[in-house]
């Protein structure tokens, strides 16, 4: 029986208006908050370092939107630079995570439950978090168990 066990996480869906945020328990990920996109980074950081807090996070996984052939685009690149900026800002690791189609997902997801677009627009970015962060915990799960063996 394995001892080990995988860290209290933070996921990060970083879009241009807004931030998805969702957090594990375990090996479950669930959406929790969306931070608003005000055009001050330090303020926004500040409510992600709350969370984290909050949350009592080990680590953040940022999500990292890679072209469909795997390439880095201008998205990721921002992403890897705000992913860089938050990990000097927090007291624990940010890692960033391959993310391709999460808001796809999710929005899907949300269109066969009937949501209107509004409602769609307050959670889908939560959502989208969640479905990256669950794939980061079932990938670190899985190397877990191979390590166990």
């Amino acid at each position: 029986m394995s001892t080990s066990r995988l860290p209290r996480a933070l996921g990060l869906d970083l879009g241009a208006k807004r931030i998805g945020i969702a957090v594990s328990a375990a090996t479950v990920a669930t959406p929790v908050d969306t931070v608003y996109r005000s055009g001050d980074r330090s303020r926004e950081h500040r409510e992600i370092a709350g969370l984290v807090d909050e949350w009592e996070a080990e680590i953040v996984v940022v999500g990292l939107p890679y072209n469909m052939d795997g390439s880095v685009g201008p998205m990721a690149k921002k992403c890897q630079a705000e992913a860089k900026a938050l990990g000097d800002t927090l007291d624990v690791p940010v890692v960033l995570y391959d993310e391709r189609l999460t808001t796809v997902s999710a929005e899907r997801s949300l269109m066969e439950q009937n949501m209107n677009a509004e409602a769609r627009r307050k959670v889908v970015d939560q959502l989208a978090a969640a479905v990256m962060l669950q794939a980061w915990l079932d990938s670190e799960q899985a190397a877990l168990e191979r390590s166990d063996g």
